[in-house]
């Protein structure tokens, strides 16, 4: 990480992230820990989460995220350690693939706590100590998939279309407490996961001719666009979209 920006003004920022122990997730609470911020993060993967909190020195704990009141009570426990957050990552979804003939009411409202409902009762959570400090940042993860028109995932694509509305309407309920609220949208990241279940030749060969650069993006690159939002040097940043896609929509 030499090569990339500091920012003075993570130090000793008080952070959260929602599934934080792989991908993503892992890369940005290490991203921040590298700051000199103080993270924290929520996983329900216990081999992973102690694996990077040793790593990293960020604490850490364990909740699904689908039970509302475990996050609330996770989100409670790590606050007593560092204090309020200022800054609230909202990075954790699953992108499994599903045929729209075979979801079921059920698996529709499972995909939903998955990949929506988690980030409003975040917010919900956190936003009481930041309108108390009068700032914070949040920063939702969102996907490009639902703007290229991606099948094969339509509850998934559902779900990360209105993390966009929830953004809007969060970053206006609290801008007057000078929270910001941000969505940061990746293309096809090659995390870990996309390489084990949707990586081929083929796959590639086609998202390459999707994008304007030729190159993969890596997850650290998602990383960096959550430190600059979650920084002062976005300070007037809000309401907005922040591609990471390679020019791929």
């Amino acid at each position: 990480m030499s090569d990339f920006a500091n920012y003075p003004s993570l130090k000793d920022k008080r952070v959260l992230v929602t599934g934080g122990a792989s991908g993503i997730g892992a890369l940005t609470v290490a991203a921040f820990a590298d700051q000199g911020a103080k993270v924290a993060f929520l996983d329900r993967d216990a081999e992973a989460s102690a694996q990077l909190s040793q790593a990293t020195g960020a604490s850490h704990a364990l909740c699904d995220l689908r039970d509302i009141s475990a996050m609330q009570t996770a989100i409670e426990s790590v606050a007593e350690e560092l204090g309020a957050f200022d800054v609230l990552v909202n990075n954790a979804a699953r992108d499994d693939r599903h045929d729209w003939r075979d979801v079921t009411p059920e698996y529709w409202d499972e995909r939903m706590q998955n990949n929506l409902r988690h980030m409003f009762f975040a917010i919900q959570t956190v936003a009481p100590g930041m309108i108390e400090a009068g700032q914070g940042s949040i920063i939702n993860l969102g996907s490009n998939s639902w703007m290229e028109a991606g099948g094969g995932f339509p509850a998934y694509a559902t779900a990360k279309s209105a993390v966009h509305g929830l953004t809007r309407t969060m970053a206006r309920d609290l801008g007057d407490h000078r929270i910001r609220v941000n969505t940061v949208v990746p293309g096809w990241i090659m995390t870990e996961r996309q390489k084990e279940l949707w990586v081929t030749p083929e796959s590639i060969e086609k998202h390459r001719a999707r994008q304007c650069l030729p190159d993969l993006i890596d997850p650290i690159y998602v990383a960096r666009m959550v430190l600059f939002l979650a920084s002062d040097d976005a300070a007037m940043c809000t309401a907005n979209n922040f591609m990471v896609e390679a020019g791929s929509i």
